[in-house]
């Protein structure tokens, strides 16, 4: 059976080929599953019966279980969704003033094991095939589309790391791009990663303008090594390496994503290390005040700090802003309301 939701236009287009329809059924059918939404081939009206038969003898479409959804103050919605298997994920509705932004898992679980990060308490289950990928994107659009809003930035930032489930982000990308579909230009999407360096040069030659976000989070091997494992594998000149290449060949800036942690790394000593360690590299860094979790005894530093540490930064001409509080109440730290729902 093939998962119809997982192909892209063109692929789309072989397959009714291959069950002896005019391609452009293809077009419809990609159409009403990633612009009309529909979860059924019985939805879709203006395909004869007989390949809507046809259809459900050889395919499927993937459609994930909305399980819950938690709604904080500032227009925030957390999603937990459910796959076929019983394996539940995650996905955050933010709400901006530029529009809205879905922020994806890529993979049940997660194996890096980031030591203030709830996405890996669970262990690594599995990756995410892009059609499921895909339609967390969908679930919000269904819900958004209620009050005549779009989906118009899509961030690979939610449970999981996108690079080492390369295959299936890199294509649910393509098919969120597709004008048939969601339509989402390429620069309105994001791809976080933990630091795997191969990922960030492999994405680079995609010729696809996303924006790179890097999760550095400390400017030394040692203080990131001990929060990140990761870090044993692609040092931090080895990423910066990395992000230097990505820059070159793709023409955007790099962001760095940068937890502060109190007591961790949030010193005026750990804000100029970082400043001499991106001076230079045209990036810009995006402060995030931790977003506590139970089972972790990290804290969020005081306000005080915070601003202190962003201001040695713009002292220094590096470009910062700090990130919202959006979801301090909707469980929105990567895994914490999946966490809920497996115990």
């Amino acid at each position: 059976m093939e998962d119809i939701k997982n192909l892209l236009p063109d692929e789309l287009r072989g397959f009714v080929i291959s069950l002896g329809q005019p391609s452009y059924r293809g077009d419809q059918i990609f159409s009403w599953i990633h612009k009309r939404l529909v979860c059924s081939f019985d939805d879709m009206t203006n395909l004869p019966l007989a390949l809507r038969q046809r259809l459900k003898e050889t395919s499927y479409i993937t459609c994930l279980d909305v399980r819950s959804t938690n709604e904080g103050k500032k227009g925030t919605v957390k999603y937990l969704l459910e796959t076929h298997d019983k394996n539940a994920v995650e996905a955050v509705r933010m709400e901006y003033k530029y529009g809205i932004t879905a922020c994806l898992s890529t993979q049940v679980g997660c194996k890096m094991a980031c030591s203030f990060c709830a996405s890996g308490l669970g262990g690594f289950v599995r990756d995410l095939t892009a059609s499921e990928i895909v339609d967390e994107a969908l679930r919000i659009q269904k819900d958004v589309a209620l009050f005549g809003a779009h989906v118009g930035n899509v961030v690979l930032m939610g449970t999981g790391e996108p690079l080492d489930n390369y295959e299936a982000a890199v294509k649910a990308l393509r098919i969120l791009n597709a004008k048939c579909g969601l339509g989402i230009s390429f620069r309105r999407m994001t791809v976080s990663t933990c630091g795997l360096a191969p990922g960030i040069r492999r994405l680079a030659e995609e010729e696809i303008p996303v924006t790179l976000s890097i999760s550095l989070h400390a400017a030394t091997d040692d203080v990131r090594q001990a929060l990140m494992p990761i870090n044993r594998r692609y040092p931090i000149m080895e990423l910066m390496d990395a992000a230097a290449f990505y820059r070159e060949r793709t023409g955007r800036r790099v962001t760095f994503e940068y937890a502060l942690i109190r007591d961790v790394n949030d010193s005026d000593l750990h804000a100029r290390q970082l400043v001499d360690l991106l001076r230079g590299q045209a990036g810009h860094v995006n402060l995030i005040p931790l977003n506590p979790i139970d089972e972790k005894e990290y804290s969020r530093p005081t306000t005080a700090r915070i601003n202190r540490f962003s201001k040695i930064l713009q002292d220094a001409s590096i470009p910062v802003t700090v990130r919202r509080d959006l979801g301090l109440d909707v469980n929105a730290a990567c895994g914490q309301l999946r966490r809920r729902y497996c115990r």
